[in-house]
């Protein structure tokens, strides 16, 4: 299904841009005066009104709020993957920008700006707007636009004239798709090219989108290049250990393993923090260059207790093995964990988890990366295809009548295991 039959391109081929800026201007004036619209918007720009509305956002706004301070947006360009992938993403857009009168952004995953590029005089003009380095473009903050409408749509946006909500963004066009790390789904920022209002194109929907793939592409291969770097480093570890045996990066993807079966990935390795790990039990993480070896702990009973404590505040899980230790979880993670429990070997998939947490099966990156968090923090406690608790783990878990998590959950497959 392509772009525009999705509703993600504002215009179609052969639009009279001027008669259709002022039939959205009519359409914007008459929704926030509470009058009967000539014609209804898009599907995304209607959802994402409704947002705004109720976060309260002023159509007359003047600037978005200041700026962060520039050693902020230096700090948050230093810890964003993005900035592995600028060059990918400068060679397939800024000079198609510069060419086109637009600017190309990229945002972190808050929609704070931490790069813009291209023509000048529409830079001049973006800062006319408080569109610069360190604002933040998310709806809450400026209204529907195409970065912040991606940030809460997870999926491409092109934002035309008066689609924008705040009255001075309607001289400007915008396209934006969100950019995702391809190892854990979970959201990096968004890239964005925005422009003069009669600048707009509907194929600048597809150049965006495509430029934000192949730079999903570079980091998964630079992903695999540091794997293997890293390989050549654990191999030679692993031939010299008796017994099981793995080799893992600082994010806790295997390069390397011996004496058991191969898994892809397990939780994020720290010193002194026992890891468990699928088929091996618990395992003490030994720094190496670039990553780490892990080895069983000890010759003990490898089964493991997981107690789910939903009243404490926050949540937490209690891991029981060769060691103790707690981690704190999030609401939504002890939902996961309460929806695992009940299903058993059996488990759920993406799809599943995305019906029993948000009533359909349209979240499913969101599964994805809420998964990838969680995997991070219990490691082989938990396995994927389909997503379960290993079997070598016995949960323990409170009535869940009574449980706070479980009575104030909005979500539909916790809400179902309280009905009568």
């Amino acid at each position: 299904m392509g772009t525009l039959d999705k509703g993600v391109c504002a215009i179609r081929p052969g639009t009279d841009l001027g008669r259709h800026a002022r039939m959205l201007a009519r359409v914007h004036d008459a929704l926030l005066s509470g009058d009967r619209p000539p014609a209804d918007p898009r599907g995304l720009v209607a959802r994402s009104w409704t947002r705004v509305r109720a976060q309260g956002v002023n159509p007359d706004l003047g600037d978005p709020p200041g700026p962060i301070a520039a050693d902020e947006v230096e700090r948050r360009r230093a810890v964003s993957p993005l900035a592995q992938v600028l060059p990918e993403l400068r060679a397939a857009l800024t000079s198609v920008a510069d060419d086109a009168r637009h600017v190309m952004v990229v945002t972190d995953a808050d929609g704070v700006l931490l790069w813009r590029e291209g023509s000048t005089p529409v830079r001049r003009r973006a800062d006319a707007l408080g569109f610069t380095e360190g604002a933040r473009w998310s709806e809450d903050c400026v209204g529907t636009n195409a970065i912040g409408t991606a940030l809460a749509e997870d999926g491409p946006v092109q934002i035309f004239s008066a689609e924008h909500y705040v009255r001075s963004h309607h001289v400007w066009t915008c396209t934006a798709s969100p950019m995702h790390d391809p190892r854990s789904g979970e959201l990096l920022g968004v890239v964005d090219v925005s422009g003069p209002a009669e600048t707009i194109h509907p194929t600048t929907v597809a150049l965006v989108d495509t430029a934000v793939r192949l730079a999903e592409a570079s980091l998964w291969r630079q992903h695999e290049g540091r794997l293997d770097a890293l390989r050549s480093v654990g191999a030679p570890m692993l031939a010299a250990v008796n017994g099981p045996g793995l080799v893992v990066d600082d994010h806790g993807w295997v390069a390397a393993v011996t004496g058991m079966p191969g898994v892809e990935r397990v939780g994020v390795p720290s010193a002194d923090h026992p890891l468990a790990v699928h088929g091996v039990g618990l395992c003490l993480p030994e720094p190496v260059p670039g990553g780490w070896l892990l080895r069983p702990a000890g010759d003990t009973d490898r089964r493991m207790r997981l107690t789910l404590e939903l009243d404490a505040r926050p949540p937490r899980a209690v891991v029981e093995g060769t060691n103790r230790w707690v981690h704190p979880l999030s609401t939504r993670h002890a939902e996961v964990l309460v929806l695992l429990a009940r299903a058993g070997a059996a488990g759920l998939d993406a799809a599943a988890l995305s019906r029993a947490l948000y009533g359909d099966a349209e979240h499913l990156v969101t599964v994805r990366a809420e998964m990838s968090r969680l995997r991070r923090s219990l490691g082989g406690l938990l396995q994927a295809r389909p997503y379960r608790i290993a079997s070598e783990v016995d949960v323990d878990a409170p009535d869940l009548i009574t449980s706070r998590v479980v009575r104030t959950s909005t979500a539909p497959g916790i809400r179902a295991l309280t009905a009568p």
